[in-house]
């Protein structure tokens, strides 16, 4: 996206594109698969477990919507990274934000990316997950694949994530959905905003804010 401040449909664009921004990292890039057959069954059994409790949260029918947001936001600190999520999602603007800025972008942004998680998985209404396979990329670098079934899926969805760590320290930190790494894809749209707004961080602050209040009586 370039040329353009964020619009709506700009925001909606980047919305579908966030998933989590809950799955940046702090020096991320597309990863370079390595050309074997090495797979980690720490992080595929990390994945198996954790991104299926957050689809089954989203799935039950039996919660209200505020049981489901505060299991929902329990369930992705588990998950993700949140804190290198945030701070990934702002590129090189990370290095300049200001210290009342950072407190501002971090809940506002946080908001945004659990209603737009929400939303996108939502949209398909799948209830279960399963590891098909992994590789890994270099040691504590693992992309897991899975496919998501069930429930109103007539196809399964392949989805992989790009998992940091090892042992008991296993983190996701970005998504593929669609053949799109969500993360890249939300920072470089943050970016852009950021720099046709003149390097001004507080008029993308404002959109995710105005965004997070537009949704607020949806789904959640």
């Amino acid at each position: 996206m370039t040329g353009m401040t964020m619009t709506n449909t700009t925001t909606r664009r980047g919305a579908n594109a966030a998933l989590l921004a809950f799955f940046g990292a702090a020096a991320l890039a597309a990863p370079a698969f390595a050309q074997n057959s090495a797979r980690d069954a720490g992080a595929e059994a990390f994945v198996q477990t954790k991104a299926q409790r957050v689809i089954t949260v989203l799935a039950n029918k039996g919660m209200s919507d505020a049981q489901k947001a505060q299991v929902f936001h329990q369930a992705v600190d588990e998950l993700a990274d949140v804190p290198r999520i945030t701070n990934f999602v702002l590129g090189k603007y990370a290095r300049t934000i200001t210290p009342e800025q950072r407190a501002r972008f971090t809940p506002i942004f946080r908001t945004y990316a659990e209603n737009v998680y929400q939303s996108r998985i939502d949209d398909y209404r799948g209830e279960q997950l399963k590891v098909v396979g992994s590789v890994v990329n270099k040691p504590g670098d693992v992309t897991v694949k899975t496919v998501i079934s069930g429930g109103q899926i007539t196809q399964p969805l392949p989805v992989s994530w790009r998992v940091l760590g090892g042992g008991q320290t296993w983190k996701v930190v970005d998504v593929q959905f669609k053949g799109i790494w969500l993360a890249i894809t939300q920072q470089q749209d943050f970016v852009s905003t950021i720099d046709n707004a003149g390097g001004n961080i507080d008029v993308l602050i404002n959109q995710l804010q105005k965004s997070g209040s537009n949704s607020s009586g949806g789904k959640r």
